[in-house]
């Protein structure tokens, strides 16, 4: 397998983990960016993971979840 073909597991594991909780709250990726601070874009590409999340970024989206920010980069909650 080339690189090409493969995402950062931990960059994976954190748009999965973002996606899971947020449909746990019950929230929009809309409400979710209101929440953190950020354009509903951005979520969308967090989600994606076609954005590569700053630190700032990782507490901002767990502080908006509730979570600890460590908890985003865990194997996800919900495995497809």
């Amino acid at each position: 397998m080339s690189k090409s073909t493969l995402k950062p597991s931990l960059r994976k594991n954190f748009a999965e983990n973002v996606r899971n909780f947020r449909t746990l709250l019950g929230i929009s990726q809309e409400r979710l960016a209101e929440l953190a601070g950020f354009h509903r874009t951005y979520v969308s590409q967090v989600e994606r993971c076609v954005a590569n999340v700053t630190i700032d970024n990782i507490e901002k989206l767990a502080h908006a979840l509730n979570v600890k920010p460590a908890t985003l980069l865990e194997l996800p909650i919900i495995q497809d």
